[in-house]
């Protein structure tokens, strides 16, 4: 498995030091060439030094995700981000999604906001052991064997829920979400969208060959949403 994410963490406290002019530069240049899981649908990533809203961890720098609203769009946001995600834990620094902080009133411009990504010097360990991993058994959340889903079964989701389902058969994956209530979706459905991007994009870092398409015969599962299949 990649060696990032079998150690990486989400890091909440940072060194407030800005980063240099050439890091901050390597990183602007991944985010633009990280690879959509949807090419077809507008996105934006802006830099920034400052965020608001509940929950909002203090770093010194954010990386805003805007996308135009599509079916798929928050799908292809969690996709793009963790490639971002992973590329920082590789490169030395500290990440964190944040799902409840949103832009400043200056950030609000262009396109609809999705989420935010805070980076930068972290002020705790970066890395951790497997074993500490909270994470649910892998027959929880997926039936079949496939060596790429203990990647899809360690990648972060909102409060660690993994409300995700994984069939593998025939070295396709079939990805679901959770299907919510009128109550429930109002709040969580547009974190679980951006989860489960997340957790295809662990599933992409594990194939030699990746490609990503809804099927027509994909098998149902009960109380879930299916989203498309690794191929």
């Amino acid at each position: 498995m990649n060696e990032t994410i079998r150690k990486r963490k989400s890091i909440r406290k940072f060194d407030m030091t800005a980063l240099d002019e050439a890091t901050l530069e390597k990183v602007q240049s991944f985010a633009m060439s990280a690879k959509p899981l949807f090419a077809d649908i507008n996105y934006t990533i802006e830099l920034t030094e400052k965020t608001k809203g509940l929950g909002n961890i203090k770093a010194p720098h954010y990386l805003i995700f805007k996308s135009e609203t599509t079916d798929s769009s928050q799908e292809n946001i969690g996709f793009i981000g963790q490639q971002i995600d992973l590329f920082l834990a590789e490169n030395g620094l500290g990440s964190c999604w944040l799902g409840l902080s949103k832009p400043t009133e200056s950030d609000t411009a262009g396109l609809p906001y999705v989420i935010c990504i805070a980076f930068g010097k972290p002020a705790e360990p970066l890395y951790r052991d497997i074993s500490t991993f909270k994470r649910k058994q892998l027959n929880a959340i997926s039936e079949g064997n496939d060596l790429r889903l203990e990647a899809a079964r360690l990648a972060p989701s909102g409060l660690n829920g993994q409300h995700w389902f994984f069939v593998a058969e025939s070295n396709k994956i079939h990805c679901y979400r959770r299907k919510l209530g009128k109550i429930t979706g109002a709040f969580l459905d547009k974190i679980e969208r951006i989860d489960i991007g997340i957790a295809i994009c662990h599933i992409a870092v594990e194939s030699d060959n990746f490609s990503f398409t809804p099927e027509d015969n994909a098998p149902e599962k009960k109380g879930f949403i299916y989203v498309g299949t690794v191929s």
